[in-house]
């Protein structure tokens, strides 16, 4: 496997050293409890990828579990490293990229009270420290594609935040995907707390791993803001390409295509690090996927646990469930998009 760079002109990836572009066309990927399953059944994670190869996928978004690698402020899991590099042994054998995204927080139960007691400072070396060990671990391997710093942070606006109130508390499915990086705003500009504290963690990362690329995963804008605090051109100087979330809805399709726009920053390339029919049809995200490939270079999607194989199975037993169904839709427009979406786009913004 060919490691993947930025392109000269910062527009696109290619693949170094043959410099062909490289498109992610992939999925998330047990995104709460990668830890679980490879703990428990190995030959399980060894199916999915190859399913998720034969589905077209070229990247993997991996979700790391904080509790499950820093049992202390200076106690680093080797079991759970031991098991990250199994994992891309893995990906390297089956071809497949990983977008490994840390500091996951994800189950509300799982929370640890020494880290959510921590302050700002001690909770950023905190964070430093888990992506040092993680960098120490990946850096060699020719299948890590990117370090997603943390997925869907939170700058703080205003200063009302209780101490340890680190998290959203509004669960989705369970599970709460929101986090923030500091309780207090202060005299400081939002954006410039979000620069300082990506600074901060793509330093320990550097000290380990200077070859990789590094990125966030940020959420879409709200009402035509960046009402999360992270600002694409004042986080650009600290990251190697911008990553989006985006989620076009049945009621406003062209918003998606709005949002997108305002985080295509000169000379860096674009990715859609989440995309699904969650609130949209196929044929309308299908719509948006094709016409995004003049901004974005990207896409992940989500894979849920089910082979199109299984839901088709489902479908014609009469037993497939709604969400089984929205599934079965994505598999099969991510199966019939690949060669178009990879092959037929040059990584360039027009």
């Amino acid at each position: 496997m060919e490691s993947v760079r930025v392109s000269g002109d910062g527009r696109g990836l290619v693949l170094h050293p043959s410099g062909r572009p490289f498109t992610p066309w992939g999925m998330n990927y047990a995104s709460n409890d990668i830890e679980d399953r490879w703990d428990r059944d190995w030959p399980g994670v060894e199916r999915d990828l190859a399913e998720l190869k034969r589905l077209g996928a070229n990247v993997l978004r991996i979700h790391l579990q904080f509790n499950r690698f820093m049992a202390g402020p200076e106690q680093v899991s080797e079991h759970a490293l031991g098991q990250l590099g199994r994992f891309l042994k893995l990906a390297e054998a089956k071809g497949l990229y990983l977008d490994i995204t840390g500091l996951a927080c994800y189950t509300p139960a799982d929370n640890q009270p020494w880290y959510d007691a921590l302050d700002e400072p001690q909770r950023w070396a905190v964070q430093s420290r888990f992506w040092q060990a993680v960098a120490r671990r990946c850096k060699s391997s020719p299948a890590v594609f990117c370090y997603d710093l943390m997925n869907e942070p939170v700058s703080p606006g205003g200063d009302g935040r209780k101490a340890g109130q680190w998290y959203s508390g509004q669960l989705f499915g369970g599970y709460d995907y929101l986090q923030w990086i500091a309780l207090a705003e202060g005299a400081r500009p939002r954006d410039a707390i979000a620069r300082d504290w990506a600074r901060t963690l793509v330093a320990a990362i550097r000290k380990e791993d200077r070859e990789h690329l590094v990125t966030v995963g940020l959420l879409p804008t709200l009402k035509g803001t960046y009402f999360f605090g992270f600002v694409p051109a004042t986080l650009a100087p600290e990251v190697d390409f911008i990553s989006v979330h985006i989620y076009p809805t049945h009621d406003n399709p062209a918003e998606a295509m709005r949002i997108l726009k305002q985080f295509a920053v000169a000379g860096k390339p674009l990715v859609i690090e989440e995309t699904f029919p969650l609130s949209c049809s196929a044929a309308e995200l299908r719509q948006f996927l094709l016409d995004s490939r003049g901004i974005a270079c990207g896409w992940i999607g989500h894979y849920l646990g089910k082979t199109r194989k299984e839901l088709e199975h489902l479908k014609q037993s009469g037993r497939l469930t709604i969400p089984d169904a929205t599934s079965l839709q994505w598999l099969a427009l991510f199966e019939e998009m690949g060669t178009r979406m990879v092959g037929g786009h040059s990584n360039h913004r027009q």
